[in-house]
This record gives structure tokens, C-alpha cells and sequence, in this order.
């Protein structure tokens, strides 16, 4: 029985390599980057940036990520902050070898670009 035991835990651990092989032959995709920009928040009002709505487009072309984003308004205290928290995020990402925060004003942000939910919580 330990036998099988010792099997299945090494089927296991060789199907987890598998899959960490077709995860980086694929690549970074979109989704992966969403995922770790939702750990960056605006300090201010301690929500993620792309709940919020600030992030307008994602581009990954191989190893470089793209990302154009805004601001709650122009002259945001924690601009800076939060655009080097978004670089410092998508570059500690397995694979990414460039990353570019461009500053986008339009559109303009407002608050309707904030996930449904997010402004249902805020009472808005």
C-alpha cells in the first residue's frame, strides 16, 4: 500500500511539473496581469486599482506587459506610489522581462468606471 502511496505522489508532483512547463511555454496572458494589479491599491481609499477602474488596457507581446492607466484625478498624492506599486508587481512576474506604466488621462476617470459591486459597497 505505500507502494501506490509513493506512486500517486509522484504522479502528482510529475502532473504540477507538467503544468508549470505549459504555464510558462504559454506565456504571461492578460488574466495573469489583472490578477497581480489587483494586489496594488490606492492607499487612500484602500482599494485595488482595478476594481477602481483605473487600469484601461492591458498589452503583453511575449515578455514585455504594457499597461495604460489613470488616476483618481490629476493631481493624486499617491500617483507615484501606486504606478511604481503596478511596475514593481507585473515585473516580479515569472517570464516578464519589460514592463511600461503609460499615464493615460483619456478618457478621463470617473467614478462609474468602479466595478458594479465596488460602488454598491461604497453606497454609490
Amino acid at each position: 500500500m505505500s507502494d501506490e502511496l509513493i506512486t500517486d505522489q509522484e504522479r502528482i508532483a510529475g502532473d504540477a511539473a507538467v503544468g508549470a512547463a505549459t504555464n510558462s511555454e504559454e506565456g504571461i496572458t492578460e488574466d495573469q496581469v489583472k490578477s497581480v494589479l489587483r494586489r496594488v491599491k490606492d492607499p487612500d481609499l484602500n482599494l485595488n486599482i482595478l476594481d477602481l477602474g483605473l487600469i484601461y488596457s492591458i498589452r503583453v507581446d511575449g515578455a514585455k506587459v504594457s499597461v495604460d492607466m489613470s488616476l483618481t484625478s490629476p493631481g493624486c498624492p499617491s500617483g507615484p506610489e501606486i504606478m511604481r506599486d503596478a511596475e514593481q508587481q507585473i515585473r516580479a512576474m515569472p517570464g516578464v522581462e519589460e514592463v511600461a506604466i503609460n499615464l493615460v488621462w483619456t478618457p478621463f476617470w470617473t467614478a462609474d468606471r468602479i466595478e458594479p459591486r465596488i460602488r454598491s459597497y461604497l453606497g454609490m
